[in-house]
């Protein structure tokens, strides 16, 4: 599951974070690291690859509005539509930190892509991602006509955003609503246990077991809610019938069992899934535009959205 080497490309990331002194995230209060990367989003996005529109707004939540990032591709529409949750730990990231994922997205899917910048912990715990991420899927499917939308749904996210998106298939298969046709889980946070080979293997690679730790503190109020399927869909006693799946995992990456494990829990349920290891990959790499093979993952993940969309209209 894990390469001789890591890639060089993605070895040049793990180094400059290391010289920055940022790691172990841990180490650092949030509200600091949340500066930190306000500035370094800053000079990344500068020459962002372009896309047909880029639209700032609100949509309405469980607590007040919601802000999202219209991605827009270049050409008429209708458009099938992909709902992103960014990455962070449910502590850090934001729409800024993956505008550059997500304009990759839309370029490769042909999708309009609303991403969302949910509510954080530790301000916000659990469940108040979880509610907001259902509430912008809802509004999507509810609003076809401000997305140009062709009524195609899909749900994404990166290492906690792919915990939510996972989540929200989740819910909407219970709830009977929204439809959700498909679901990107990119190194997804689901299913980590601090005894899984991959978390000692990678230990301070990008994340630590401290950093784990810390994140789930600030996110789960007690091992209650831990163990709830809403919380981590891992604890669900059957995922059968939630929308088919792209499960990307990384080799380098603390966190690869727990992606692993998913997708076998998903093919085991029933579910269509296609599992996507990069074993030479660190977590995380998709956001990063120095490294080729985010492009070659993203590409992949199109490709599968296309296939299944297509098999199902």
């Amino acid at each position: 599951m894990r390469a001789d080497e890591m890639n060089s490309q993605a070895q040049a990331v793990v180094d400059r974070q290391r010289r920055l002194g940022i790691s172990p995230i841990s180490d650092h209060d949030h509200r600091i690291m949340r500066l930190l990367q306000r500035v370094s989003t800053w000079f990344g996005n500068r020459d962002p690859p372009a896309v047909g529109a880029t639209t700032d707004g609100a949509i309405p939540g469980p607590e007040g509005d919601l802000p999202v990032r219209l991605y827009r591709p270049d050409g008429p529409g209708p458009y099938p539509t992909i709902v992103f949750f960014h990455g962070g730990g449910f502590v850090l990231g934001s729409i800024g930190t993956h505008d550059w994922l997500c304009r990759q997205l839309t370029r490769e899917t042909g999708a309009v892509v609303v991403s969302v910048d949910y509510r954080l912990a530790p301000e916000h715990p659990f469940p108040a991602a979880v509610e907001d991420a259902y509430a912008a899927t809802q509004w999507a499917a509810d609003n076809p006509d401000r997305l140009a939308s062709d009524g195609t749904l899909a749900v994404a996210g990166d290492s906690a955003g792919g915990n939510l998106a996972a989540v929200v298939a989740l819910l909407a298969r219970d709830r009977g609503e929204p439809a959700v046709d498909y679901q990107a889980l990119l190194y997804p946070g689901i299913g980590i246990s601090d005894d899984q080979a991959s978390v000692r293997e990678n230990d301070g690679i990008v994340l630590s077991v401290a950093d784990l730790e810390w994140f789930r503190e600030c996110y789960y109020d007690g091992d209650i809610h831990q163990r709830n399927p809403y919380a981590d869909p891992a604890n669900a006693c059957d995922i059968g019938d939630v929308a088919p799946a792209t499960v990307v995992t990384a080799g380098f990456d603390p966190i690869r069992d727990g992606g692993v494990a998913y997708a076998e829990q998903l093919d085991a349920d029933g579910v269509d899934v296609t599992h996507r290891h990069y074993p030479d990959m660190i977590h995380g790499f998709a956001t990063e535009s120095s490294i080729d093979r985010a492009e070659v993952a993203l590409r992949a993940v199109a490709s599968d959205f296309a296939a299944t969309v297509g098999d199902e209209s």
